[in-house]
């Protein structure tokens, strides 16, 4: 039934009774207990009654004991009614014991998991097995309201039923009807005068709707949101000289309908600060200027709470490099309220200088330890680096072995100099034996299979075989790379393949290719994130052509044959300072390719390329992608023109969306491409996650500008030849494989391009 009380009422009964038990109890004579009976237990232990008795046998009874008794167990609320009598000298308590709670149940909740409503009830003392306390029901109540006003929710309605059960037990159903979360009308701040409401109000998280409200949300009212919008301006302020700034008041008014916040701030700005004298104090173990040019702060320039706070943190930064890993540093701010500056004082504090005792490497139950030891930048018997610590954590993680790194800096028992650096790692499976069916729009339907043990025998080496077959190849390839050939980290690695290609498939002109070969290649380490690579190869190429193949392939295939074996010598360079190699949200990935051929093979050409992709986060959630892509083919020597099967194209999902696959460029007379040996294409991309389901860390969303196209050996490259195209796009790394779908508008079409409006790509893997 559904429970409908005021707390008043329940109040008088408790004291109604306790008013009986204190009528019955002045009846009372003295007498010496010598026993003590509890009647009426179920499920309540006579032990823990007796634990709150005020009387024990040998004691003597009256009027005021037994008060005290009925009070005790009251209190306890463990009972709804108390009795105390007599039988000769025995004393006989009687209890009637509320019910329990067996279950919790909650009904329409969408907006809060079951959970966190169970864990919002236990902290009023609400929860399975717990007794029943019909005086706690209103203060549940109150507590999920709560909860739902700090999301905005101002219109739910919560109804609590409560079913008796056997055995003295009840059964608790909560019955909430959520409404929509209230959206803000309108946001004002009054006392603003340096800066106008517009600029304070692009600080906040919170805003009245928008068009991109319906993916960020921004205009739903929360208390938290308001809570850190308020701190926001609180910084913008003090970060622009403003020290004596104050949000005098905040009212937050809601319409009765439930469905409109308005939000008024009150604020006093006060005078515009400057920075007046810089000093450093206390123990400067590093030189004065190196200390100086780790400030972010200047006399003469406007007072800036978070420029201090940066500077406070490289200088705690630039000690914890030089071993003093403790270091405490701390501005002291000397106001001039004359002249308006601020004096700042950083006082030093480094410490005792740590030097590192042991690293120790835990959980590599596979993983040789020095596979983990060359990657590991701080020493042992070295002073402690926090830089060489972190950065020895990041090169194991990009090792792809472990699942989680973790690594903690542990003080050594009885000294006060001396740390531990324990680097703990959780392996995960590197060997694999994998078969994939997918479908691409541009290849049709692939079938691949790889065995790869990236971590072979826990040496870190890498071995793989793999096969792969669609309509527009077939390839086998084995592989080997040894990451660490040498102690100084320089790689040395060997590719067999055997590769047919069936480009027409792919709307590319009509010819097919017969080809096998090796290379072994160089990783030489420069950086910590740059690369170079050195590679030499060869292989052996037959061309196929037919009737319906171009005449600008028989051309080629009548100047130079149809057999081919070349060796090629390749130089390339690579950095990578992403966070993370899949769904990448900051930091940057660029490489410079180039690869000849030698003269003393068939064909005498060159390629070179450079890619840069870029990621930078707008906020918490938006992240902007830069992506250029360049190359250039041509031949040289005695070969008089670049060969047609090593042709650039361009279009599709992975280049530019919104044309069919490999459209862009140079067209045969029948309308399928020939391909170019210059390729220019880029993308600007916002990504963003699924709209009310942000959890799904896995999907991202984005919309974009892609732009490119590949030009002929005889054409003029120009910017206004280039093909545009704009759209949304989604990415799904799924546990079968990644899917890629896009929605886009071609623009600058010309009469044979050939638009294409949805693409995708997708596979399976089992």
């Amino acid at each position: 039934m559904s429970l409908k009380f005021v707390k008043k009422p329940i109040a008088v009964a408790i004291v109604a009774l306790i008013l009986i038990g204190q009528v019955l109890a002045a009846e009372f004579q003295e007498f010496i207990v010598k026993d003590i009976r509890v009647e009426g237990l179920q499920r309540i232990s006579a032990g823990t009654v007796f634990n709150y008795l005020p009387v024990k046998v040998g004691d003597t009874i009256d009027s005021q004991r037994v008060k005290d008794t009925i009070r005790g167990l009251f209190r306890t609320r463990f009972f709804k009614d108390v009795r105390v009598e007599r039988e000769g000298n025995v004393l006989v308590v009687v209890v009637v014991e509320r019910p329990t709670i067996t279950s919790i149940q909650f009904v329409g909740n969408k907006e809060l998991k079951g959970d966190q409503l169970s864990q919002a009830l236990k902290q009023v003392g609400f929860a399975e097995g717990r007794v029943f306390d019909r005086a706690l029901l209103e203060k549940v109540e109150l507590e999920l309201q709560r909860q739902y006003f700090s999301r905005g929710k101002y219109g739910v309605k919560i109804d609590t039923t409560v079913t008796p059960l056997a055995r003295n037990q009840v059964g608790v159903t909560v019955n909430i009807k959520e409404g929509a979360i209230a959206k803000i009308g309108g946001i004002n701040i009054i006392g603003n005068h340096a800066f106008s409401e517009d600029e304070l109000l692009g600080a906040f998280q919170l805003s009245t709707s928008n068009w991109l409200s319906f993916f960020t949300h921004d205009d739903q009212y929360s208390r938290q949101k308001l809570a850190a919008d308020l701190e926001a301006l609180r910084s913008y302020y003090l970060d622009r000289g403003y020290i004596n700034f104050n949000i005098d008041s905040t009212q937050v008014s809601i319409t009765p309908d439930k469905k409109r916040v308005f939000i008024t701030v009150n604020v006093t700005e006060g005078d515009r600060y400057q920075i007046g004298e810089v000093k450093l104090a206390g123990d400067l173990v590093l030189p004065h200027e190196k200390l100086f040019d780790a400030l972010t702060v200047a006399s003469g320039k406007v007072f800036s709470r978070k420029a201090i706070a940066e500077s406070t943190t490289h200088i705690t930064d630039l000690l914890g490099n030089k071993g003093y890993a403790f270091a405490n540093v701390n501005a002291v701010p000397e106001i001039n309220e004359e002249e308006k500056k601020v004096n700042l004082t950083f006082f030093v504090d480094p410490g005792k200088r740590a030097y590192v005792r042991r690293v120790n490497i835990s959980g590599n139950t596979k993983t040789r330890d020095e596979v983990l030891r060359r990657e590991i930048r701080q020493q042992e018997g070295g002073w402690v680096a926090t830089e060489l610590i972190n950065r020895s954590r990041l090169r194991i993680q990009r090792l792809g072995y472990f699942e989680d790194v973790n690594v903690e800096t542990v003080p050594v028992p009885g000294t006060t100099d001396q740390v531990d650096v324990n680097f703990s790692v959780v392996e995960r499976p590197s060997g694999s034996l994998s078969a994939g069916l997918g479908f691409s729009q541009s290849q049709g339907f692939i079938f691949n299979a790889s065995i790869t043990q990236r971590n072979f025998l826990g040496s870190g080496k890498h071995v793989s075989f793999a096969f792969n077959n669609s309509q527009v190849n077939t390839i086998y390839s084995f592989g080997y790379t040894n990451p660490y050939y040498t102690i100084d980290g320089i790689s040395r690695g060997f590719n067999l393949f055997y590769r047919e290609t069936s480009p027409f498939r792919a709307n590319i002109a009509r010819f097919s290719t017969d080809a096998y070969g090796g290379d072994m290649h160089f990783g030489i380490p420069v950086t910590e994130n740059d690369r170079v690579r050195l590679g030499f190869g060869y292989q052996h190429t037959k061309v196929n052509l037919t009737e319906n193949s171009p005449q600008e392939y028989h051309k080629f295939v009548d100047s130079e044959g149809n057999k081919f074996d070349t060796f090629n010598t390749n130089l390339g360079w690579s950095r990578d300072s992403r966070n993370n190699a899949l769904l990448t949200t900051d930091g940057s990935i660029q490489s410079l390719f180039g690869e000849i051929t030698l003269p003393l093979g068939s064909l005498q050409f060159f390629k070179f390329g450079y890619r840069h992709r870029w990621f930078h986060p707008l906020s918490k959630s938006l992240t902007l992608m830069l992506n250029g892509d360049v190359a250039y083919g041509n031949a040289y020597g005695n070969t008089e023109e670049f060969p047609f099967f090593e042709n650039f194209f361009a279009g599709g999902i992975h280049s530019v969306r919104g044309f069919k696959a490999n459209t862009l460029g140079p067209k045969a007379s029948d309308g399928t491409t020939l391909g170019g040996n210059f390729k220019m294409t880029g993308t600007i991309e916002v990504f963003f996650p699924v709209p009310f389901a942000e959890e799904l860390k896995s999907v991202r969303l984005g919309t974009f500008i892609d732009a490119g196209n590949v030009y002929g050996i005889d054409q003029d490259i120009s910017l206004q030849g280039l093909r545009y195209s704009a759209g949304i796009s989604a990415n799904w790394l799924s546990p079968f494989g990644s899917l890629q779908f896009s929605f886009a508008k071609a623009f600058n079409v010309q009469p044979n391009d050939r638009p294409e409006v949805f693409q995708f790509s997708l596979g399976t893997s089992f």
